[in-house]
């Protein structure tokens, strides 16, 4: 699964460990979202889009081989 996290993160101008703060995760949960080393939860997932503004799909997609 990609995502757009980190560059969601950029256009807030906050931290890994802002956000993750924010929706209640480590910011190691965030730094592995973001190298594509951890799949979030849907609530996960959820939390995170809500904080953007956005919808699910607009951030975390899935690849090829998913």
């Amino acid at each position: 699964m990609k995502n757009t996290l980190k560059i969601e993160r950029a256009i807030k101008n906050i931290t890994q460990d802002e956000l993750a703060k924010i929706i209640g995760v480590s910011r190691q949960t965030i730094n592995a979202m973001e190298a594509n080393k951890y799949v979030p939860s849907t609530v996960l997932a959820l939390k995170i889009a809500k904080h953007f503004g956005k919808h699910v799909e607009d951030i975390f997609t899935l690849d090829a081989e998913d």
